[in-house]
């Protein structure tokens, strides 16, 4: 494995690639991996001949300072289990090199960005189009891949390549949890001991809800996984939201959609898990 910083020493290495007639992939990430991203990752070396992974923490899509601040960086891990999942170049990129000005650039993302994410964190999305906008523009990928623990966010980036015409295949991968079901997450090392325990209370609320669509609306399924996640220590919903799996716009009904699922974001302590679930039809 190849390991770059310097934006021209990787299209470098890209343009020899390319000459060669190979076809690449890229899975882009902020670092502090784990293994849902190593799913990405082993994917992405499975179906190219070329697997590129970054690990750039983007400040443009944090609103909090503090979140960016605090958000784990781990260098010489991610190069070592990124090495360990086969990819042929990891790439660490700095501030300066991708955004060698501020980007000014507003997208336009629509209505997939007015719910759940978008009014909770302003420009979020925004500032993930525009680092995403530059890496398909230095690397030109054939393929992309987004993990759907991200839900919102990997609809957007199907949105976005297709309004804006980035000749980029973008390819969802299934969550990976835990064991005990939580949600992989970088964030998930900021995790104490016990505010670990308390997160699970989060999947296990969200898999046991799926029980109750026989039995309760989707206004009552709402309110049952909201009152047992906000049980616990420690634990508090920012949003839980059930919506249409191609507009992310609310349901009502378990029938106004033929794909439903449950967007949640829970603060544990200081640290904002997010996680979804599908609601399937019997």
């Amino acid at each position: 494995m190849k390991v770059f910083d310097k934006i021209a020493d990787v299209q470098n290495e890209i343009a020899q690639l390319r000459k060669q007639g190979k076809t690449i992939g890229l899975v882009p990430t902020m670092g502090a991996l784990h293994e849902g991203h190593l799913s990405l990752v082993k994917r992405c070396v499975a179906e190219n001949d070329v697997c590129i992974v970054d690990a750039f923490v983007n400040p443009t899509q944090f609103n909090n300072k503090t979140d960016y601040d605090k958000y784990p960086r781990t260098v010489e891990a991610d190069a070592k289990l990124l090495e360990g999942a086969g990819a042929a170049i990891a790439w660490f990129p700095t501030e300066s090199d991708i955004y060698p000005e501020p980007d000014t650039r507003v997208f336009n993302l629509g209505p997939l960005a007015e719910v759940m994410e978008g009014p909770a964190r302003p420009g979020h999305f925004n500032g993930v189009a525009q680092v995403l906008t530059r890496l398909f523009d230095i690397i030109k990928p054939d393929r992309a891949y987004f993990g759907e623990k991200d839900f919102q966010q990997l609809a957007i980036v199907r949105e976005l390549v297709k309004n804006y015409n980035i000749p980029v295949q973008i390819v969802g991968c299934p969550i990976v949890r835990e064991a005990d079901g939580l949600a992989l997450s970088s964030r998930n090392m900021r995790l104490s001991a016990d505010e670990r325990k308390h997160a699970l209370r989060i999947s296990k609320a969200l898999f046991e809800s799926l029980k109750k669509m026989d039995t309760m609306s989707v206004a009552e399924v709402r309110k049952w996984v909201c009152d047992e996640i906000n049980s616990e220590p420690c634990l508090e919903v920012e949003y839980f939201e059930i919506s249409n799996s191609l507009t992310l716009q609310p349901v009502e009904n378990w029938s106004d959609a033929e794909n439903i699922v449950g967007c949640i974001t829970v603060y544990c302590g200081e640290v904002r898990l997010i996680d979804n679930i599908q609601y399937k039809k019997a």
